[in-house]
Formats: C-alpha cells, structure tokens, sequence
C-alpha cells in the first residue's frame, strides 16, 4: 500500500479528514519550500501538493533529452529538476507523508515529458514523491502517464474542474487513483449556501463513477467554511488561502503564518471527532 491510501486509511479508521496543503515550489521565498512543508507536516497537514511555479512555455526546449534535464534557465526541465530536488530534500527526514507534484496539463506537455511518461514516472519515484496531480488532462496524457505511474507504484491524481461532467469523470474513474483534487470553487470570497448544495450534489454524482477519496479545495479563507467543506468530502485541500498568509513576509514569519493557519485548520477538522485531540502532535513553531 503507497503513503497515500495509507494515510487515507488510517484518517478513516480515526474518522478524521484529510488535510491538503497546497504549496507552490519556491513561495514566498526560493529556498523556504523543504522547511515550509516540514512545518506544515508538523501542524497538521496530512499530504503536500507541491506546484511548478509559473513558468513561460516559449522558454522550453522541444524535444528534451530526459526527465530530469536542464534545457536553460527558468525553463520547465529546469524548474521540475528544482522541484524533485525539494521533494529529496523533504524525504531525508521525513519518510511518511505523502507528496504529490502538481500543475497544469500544459507543463507536463509543454516539457515534452508526456513523450517518455516511463522517464517521468521513475523521477518522481526516485526523488521520493507519491503522485502526480495534473489539471485538465487531455485523454492523450492520462493514457500516456497513468499506466506509468501505476507502474512505479505512484498515483494519477484527478484534478477535477467546477465544469467537469460526468462522462469525463467516466472516463477518468478507470485511471485515477489516490484522491480525486475538487476545484469547484475558485474565488477567495466566502462560500454562498447555494454553493455549497451544488457542490454537494456534485459530489454525489461524483462518486457513483470514483471509488477514490474526494477532496475540496477552497480559496475562502474562513473556518467555518473550511469545516462545512471538510463534512462533504474526504479531503480539505488550502492553497490560495495558505499563499495569502505567505505574501510579503520574510522566511520566519512565512513559516510561523503557515504554522498558525494549519494548526487552526486542524483543530477545526478536529472538533466534531469524539475522542480526537484538539492539539497538534508538535509544538507551535517558534519565530
């Protein structure tokens, strides 16, 4: 069993939910990504989704040699090199939590990877990730990368649009594994109650296609919407929310910011669980 359906496992044995963190390699700062993640680990977060920053796809080199490469600086072999690098650097101490690399479908086709998914899927596993998350994947690379991935025991994670229709979710159900990432809301201002039955719908179609968990990103940041979310899927996924409490602050207080805010969260996911503790397992980070 891979660190994602473990951890999956065990949060169900303890009926808790999952708590996804978000994060975009380098922000807010170039090198605070391996201690961010750690101190999100440590206040909470179950699994990492670690994103490519943006990148300019003229600046890459078609076809490359390997995955990983290096066609020219801030290209996107260069800036998925960096980012295995962190999730190396990660692994070193710690060897539980899940990490996922994330981005949209244009990188991975834009990098020419999709071309040799074998190549790709042994970088990922070698720097010690657990899957790859792409958003809006075409047909053409889900074929070429889920099978792959299966292969170096990694999950095809379903990035799933607020458009999403049920055919496409057919089509994805037989591919995906390890969790499906619900992108339904995509603004920062609070939830509307409308919304939320929407969704809730949604997700119930949902599931009669995927027998994976589901997990809710959120941009709002409030708690009480946090836990509403929490309550209709398996998963609680804060990304907008997390780079918010980032901007413009120097690496300590960035790294305190994230401490606080995923404590909260836990807490929060926490508190309808009889039985559960309201404290995380470490203590705060100091500043």
């Amino acid at each position: 069993m891979g660190r994602i359906a473990a951890t999956f496992e065990r949060l169900g044995q303890q009926s808790r939910k999952a708590l996804i963190a978000s994060v975009t390699a380098g922000y807010p700062h170039a090198e605070i990504t391996p201690a961010l993640m750690h101190v999100l680990v440590e206040a909470g977060a179950d699994i990492i989704e670690l994103g490519m920053p943006a990148v300019e796809l003229r600046t890459c080199v078609q076809p490359v040699p390997d995955v990983p490469g290096d066609d020219g600086a801030g290209s996107l072999a260069t800036r998925w090199r960096q980012i295995l690098d962190q999730v190396a650097q990660f692994r070193l101490s710690d060897t539980a939590t899940p990490v996922v690399l994330a981005g949209p479908a244009r990188y991975i086709e834009g990098h020419g990877a999709w071309l040799r998914p074998a190549a790709l899927a042994e970088a990922v596993a070698l720097a010690g990730g657990d899957g790859v998350l792409v958003f809006d994947p075409s047909p053409t690379l889900s074929d070429a990368l889920a099978l792959p991935l299966r292969g170096c025991g990694l999950d095809w994670i379903v990035g799933l649009a607020p458009a999403v229709a049920e055919d496409e979710v057919r089509q994805l159900a037989g591919r995906a594994s390890g969790y499906a990432h619900g992108r339904f809301f995509t603004g920062e201002a609070a939830v509307r109650p409308a919304e939320l039955v929407q969704v809730q719908d949604r997700l119930w179609r949902i599931r009669q296609h995927i027998a994976i968990p589901l997990g809710l990103a959120t941009g709002a940041g409030e708690m009480e919407t946090a836990r509403r979310l929490a309550s209709m899927a398996d998963a609680l996924i804060i990304g907008p929310w997390l780079a918010a409490q980032l901007a413009d602050k120097p690496a300590a207080a960035a790294l305190a910011a994230a401490s606080d805010l995923f404590r909260e969260l836990r807490r929060q996911l926490d508190m309808d669980i009889p039985g559960a503790s309201r404290a995380s397992k470490h203590p705060p980070f100091r500043r």
